[in-house]
């Protein structure tokens, strides 16, 4: 597998990673999950929020997890998460 970091000139901090394996091209997008409850629930919303919009979701990668503090509780959980996504050929895309 070949893995490509590009990064884009409008914003030298934002990267994509490409990874083609048997002519499959994938992406990578970074995403934060916020939830009230765990941050499994953050990383399910995450992903449930990103697939509503997104076709050819593959696989996750948790980056950083964090949270909030009031009053000395736990509030909020935050997840970092890279999510890698196949780009669909033109006949796949016209078969959804």
């Amino acid at each position: 597998m070949q893995r490509l970091m590009v990064e884009c000139s409008e914003d030298t901090s934002h990267q994509e990673t490409i990874m083609d394996d048997s002519g499959k091209t994938y992406k990578l997008i970074e995403l934060v999950g916020v939830s009230e409850t765990s941050t499994e629930d953050a990383i399910r919303s995450a992903i449930a929020q990103a697939s509503q919009s997104l076709k050819g979701l593959a696989w996750y990668q948790v980056i950083e997890t964090r949270g909030l503090i009031q009053d000395g509780n736990v509030t909020q959980f935050q997840v970092t998460l890279k999510i890698g996504f196949r780009i669909l050929s033109e006949g796949e895309l016209a078969r959804d």
